[in-house]
């Protein structure tokens, strides 16, 4: 079993779930059920993902939950850009959890290879 609470990507992806908390709640009233629960989902999925490669025994099955927390900053990224379409959060905000999300991507893309 590996420590994830100290690897950056699971850090990281700790600060992407606190960002995106933040904006949901500034999303419309009516998108309560439907986008803002679906991009705190896909956030919280990767670090819950790391976390949870990290009790398995061998690197296969721990990559496999890498590339799943790799594939939820992928949807986050998409619903991301949604938001930013219909402009319903400041373009500063939305820039700045796309940058961290893009960060996050290829730092889960350099561990899965190192895996």
């Amino acid at each position: 079993m590996r420590d994830f609470k100290k690897l950056l990507i699971w850090q990281k992806g700790m600060t992407i779930v606190n960002e995106v908390y933040t904006a949901a709640g500034l999303l419309p009233n009516e998108e309560r059920y439907g986008l803002r629960s679906q991009i705190t989902r896909c956030a919280v999925s990767i670090p819950t993902n790391i976390a949870e490669g990290s009790a398995k025994k061998s690197d296969k099955e721990y990559r496999r939950y890498a590339e799943i927390a790799l594939g939820s900053s992928f949807e986050l990224e998409t619903h991301l850009l949604i938001v930013q379409q219909q402009r319903w959060l400041p373009e500063d905000k939305v820039e700045a959890i796309l940058s961290l999300t893009i960060q996050e991507q290829k730092m889960l893309t350099t561990f899965i290879a190192k895996l």
